[in-house]
């Protein structure tokens, strides 16, 4: 361990971070990456795999351990059950990890946060499993589908019994299977600062896997790096970190050069400097976002990529303002949402949401979407996108804008399922305001 760092101490501090304190998980990840820089790129590896893998497989894995405790995970102390989490993570998912090693570890960590009376239970329960790891009895797939894929893809029963409404199995299966791969970093070439075929040099220069996207010219894939902030090409602005299927917000609104722009729930700002690149310098492009924090982020995205035609604001999206109704000759409402396509990314999202979430989400869509359709000019677009897989906040929220505001036509809409290997989840729709 470098400096004497306990890598599994700092697991289960995330994951408590995380279950416990109710943490986002790439935030409490990213804020330890951040802190211990000093760790050997294999040591972040680890860290990172099994945080997000205990995370990614927890219902499985909580399945398992149940079937082996006498005591039921929710019935355990914090500690131990994050403890006995990511070691059945490691005996199940990593092979290069002796189990024996697992099994030590773990006794010493629950030995060290003060649970010397437990150790034995923490050791009785690894083992146990671990000679039984094999023969862990499913549910029946063909009696009870929703359990089975609930258990075997770790998705709650109620997401699984919505998605199954819309979805075959089949289709169910591919979705959760790509929520669990790990998925190349997707990057958008900032094509102001350099050409792609220039950057994809500089990158392989740096022993960084580059591949391409075939549907988007400006889209590469990128692998192999220890961290972003690590790559020269990224501290310069020569590309930006954006799923594909973000990307298509800025290429569907088709912006001409000299347009004037209103993202209003723009952080951290991919979008919004997406567009002010199609423009060419030319336009202007105002992000906005509700808190000074996330406007910060925005500040920093646009520094770094070096555009002048972006400017971002501080705005309550719900909140009109008069001096810029009919100004905008594209709106992008890209609006706070159930995240449910970004599950492969931030996968405690699918423990924190509920139904009753999603349906308030859906309010405070339409909330906005009331505010921000004012601001687009006759013959303007309106774009409105989320990261989610959810009708409700989806093509019903479009439905009820076009009833509700017959002015706007739709032109084209797609729900987007999350792709092994290429994409998120995400829906989008372009509408446009009649002349």
């Amino acid at each position: 361990m470098t400096n004497g760092v306990n890598v599994r101490e700092l697991i289960l501090n995330v994951l408590l971070e995380v279950t416990r304190d109710g943490e986002y998980s790439h935030i409490a990840i990213k804020n330890t990456l951040d802190k211990y820089q000093y760790l050997e790129k294999q040591e972040r590896s680890f860290f990172t795999r099994v945080c997000e893998g205990t995370l990614e497989n927890m219902i499985l894995i909580d399945y398992i351990i149940n079937q082996f405790s006498k005591v039921k995970v929710n019935k355990m102390k914090p500690v131990i059950r994050c403890i006995l989490r990511s070691s059945v993570y490691e005996m199940k998912y990593m092979d290069s990890v002796p189990v024996s090693a697992t099994c030590n570890e773990a006794v010493k960590l629950a030995q060290k946060k003060g649970f010397h009376n437990l150790k034995g239970f923490v050791n009785g329960v690894l083992r146990n499993i671990s000679r039984n790891l094999e023969n862990i009895s499913m549910p029946d797939k063909e009696k009870e589908p929703v359990k089975w894929l609930s258990i075997t893809y770790s998705i709650p029963e109620w997401l699984v019994e919505k998605w199954k409404k819309c979805y075959e199995v089949s289709q169910l299966e591919e979705m959760f299977q790509a929520f669990l791969d790990k998925s190349a970093t997707s990057i958008r070439v900032n094509t102001e600062k350099i050409t792609k075929e220039a950057l994809k040099e500089e990158l392989e220069q740096e022993k960084i896997t580059v591949t391409e996207n075939e549907e988007i010219p400006d889209a590469l894939y990128i692998g192999g790096y220890d961290f972003l902030a690590g790559i020269p090409a990224f501290i310069d602005g020569k590309f930006y970190v954006q799923d594909v299927s973000s990307m298509l917000v800025s290429l569907w609104a088709e912006p001409k050069e000299g347009a004037q722009v209103l993202d209003v729930c723009a952080a951290p700002g991919g979008k919004s400097i997406h567009m002010a690149q199609l423009l060419h310098g030319t336009g202007m492009v105002e992000a906005r976002d509700l808190t000074e924090y996330k406007v910060s982020l925005i500040e920093e995205n646009i520094e770094r990529c070096g555009l002048k035609n972006i400017c971002a604001k501080q705005a309550d999206a719900r909140v009109l303002e008069e001096d810029r109704i009919g100004t905008a000759d594209i709106v992008i409402a890209d609006l706070p949402c159930s995240g449910l396509g970004v599950i492969g990314k931030k996968p405690d999202i699918k423990f924190k949401m509920t139904n009753e979430k999603c349906l308030e989400l859906v309010e405070l869509q339409r909330e906005i979407l009331h505010t921000v359709q004012r601001y687009v000019k006759p013959g303007g677009v309106l774009m409105y996108s989320t990261c989610t897989i959810n009708e409700q906040e989806n093509e019903e929220n479009v439905q009820w804008f076009l009833k509700e505001y017959s002015e706007f036509v739709l032109e084209k809409q797609q729900q987007i399922l999350p792709e092994k290997g290429k994409n998120d989840g995400f829906f989008l729709a372009r509408m446009v305001r009649k002349l």
